[in-house]
């Protein structure tokens, strides 16, 4: 039997073509006039995980790569 993928984790995570896992920051959906446009705009940018943490998400996801 083959393993599931983890869909929330599909939805979440996209995997690059080199094989690193990009993210979308978070607290970016609401409350966002409070927060300086600094923090907004960094928010809008991607961000690659760390090695350990992309390891744990390859895992959960073993059709994407």
């Amino acid at each position: 039997m083959s393993q599931k993928t983890r869909k929330a984790m599909a939805k979440r995570f996209k995997i690059t073509g080199t094989g690193k896992v990009r993210r979308f920051k978070a607290n970016h959906r609401h409350l966002l006039r409070n927060k300086s446009q600094k923090q907004k705009r960094s928010m809008r940018q991607s961000h690659s995980l760390g090695e350990g943490q992309s390891r744990q998400v390859l895992r959960a996801l073993p059709h994407s790569h």
